[in-house]
């Protein structure tokens, strides 16, 4: 809050001196002197109002954004933090059913789930980036966890990997991907899409180019082949679109999350939302409504600093790489960890190594990556 000194009397204000100046002037130079007080003191309090209400700005998007304590949250069992400067993030998009989300409805779904899960390895220097997708009807390990009431969930096998935040919650995703990868996670970033499509609409929209025809009837998408500016609604049903798409599996629809992620990344770049994330209040509302972080980045100024940090990341090369999979033998609707394809890629990410492009190739896709 600005501070406005009172004024101090000068020559021009002082009262004359006695046997000194015509007395028929006192009064107009009191009046003058009352206009001037009622001038400084209006002023003083658009000063202090404009103060406030940068505080309360501040403070409201401050608020907005929900975080999660991940060393209280997972203690010491943990891998080792990098010997360099690189950073891992795990991004989610959540689409629970809980909330503003059971309002979402695209096509003929309403509140279905759609997670995606992006590991996102910056080396040292931070000049590119890799990302990671987990499908998410992967067959994970499980590990014992405690949730936000403060209650223990044995670890268990063979359990999809999306079902893991609507059972356990954001820390245990954490938890499973630092344990199947054997890397650290050094923040994590959750995009609810309620607020995602908020923030698609706040933006301006993201642009996306496709190869082919996309009509799905479930999601609701209907786009010709080559490039369109999607909006918040659009967004949702692109993430969302799996029977327009290759096989019509989930595995299809990784590659569009993946484009579409890509894209959303290179728009909040290119407008700074994270350098500058107050900027634009209507963004910023919108940005930090949909957030949820580590308990680091879980502040204006956190997030700040952070996206000045990633200046030299361009998301638009950004390489993207799907988890290796194999349909799994028991049930052919999950898919398992290819291997050693899995282990060689991790193994790659925690060394800061290039990927041999053997690690890239995922059985279930036919070799693609």
């Amino acid at each position: 809050m600005s501070h406005v000194p009172t004024p101090q009397p000068t020559e021009t204000d002082a009262p004359p001196k006695s046997g000194g100046g015509r007395r028929g002037a006192e009064p107009e130079r009191t009046g003058g002197r009352r206009i001037g007080r009622k001038i400084l003191l209006g002023l003083a309090v658009l000063v202090i109002a404009a103060g406030g209400t940068g505080y309360w700005l501040y403070s409201d998007l401050d608020g907005n954004i929900k975080g999660v304590d991940l060393d209280e949250a997972l203690g010491d069992d943990r891998p080792e933090k990098l010997p360099t400067s690189g950073q891992n993030i795990l991004v989610l998009g959540s689409d629970s059913r809980a909330g503003a989300n059971a309002a979402l409805k695209t096509g003929n779904v309403s509140g279905a789930r759609s997670d995606t899960a992006l590991v996102m390895h910056i080396p040292e220097g931070r000049e590119k980036a890799v990302a990671v997708s987990i499908p998410r009807d992967t067959l994970v390990t499980r590990p014992e966890c405690t949730k936000a009431d403060g209650s223990t969930v044995p670890s268990a096998q063979r359990v999809m990997f999306n079902s893991i935040y609507s059972q356990v919650g954001s820390a245990c995703v954490v938890k499973t991907v630092e344990q199947i990868s054997g890397i650290r996670m050094d923040h994590y970033m959750e995009i609810d899409f309620a607020g995602f499509k908020g923030l698609v609409d706040a933006i301006g929209g993201v642009t996306v180019t496709v190869d082919k025809d996309i009509h799905d009837t479930s999601s609701g998408l209907d786009l010709t082949a080559g490039t369109h500016r999607l909006n918040g609604t659009q967004s949702l049903e692109f993430v969302r679109t799996r029977h327009g798409v290759g096989d019509g599996s989930d595995l299809g629809r990784i590659g569009l999350q993946q484009q579409f992620m890509t894209a959303l990344l290179s728009e909040i770049k290119k407008q700074d939302l994270l350098g500058n994330p107050a900027k634009t209040y209507g963004i910023a509302d919108s940005l930090t409504q949909a957030l949820t972080t580590d308990s680091d980045l879980a502040s204006l100024k956190a997030l700040a600093e952070f996206g000045r940090s990633m200046n030299g990341v361009d998301p638009s090369t950004m390489e993207t790489i799907m988890l290796p999979v194999a349909y799994d033998k028991v049930d052919p609707n999950r898919v398992v960890a290819a291997e050693p394809q899995a282990s060689t890629l991790w193994k790659a990410l925690r060394s800061d190594s290039a990927i041999p492009g053997s690690a890239k190739k995922s059985p279930a896709t036919g070799g693609i990556s």
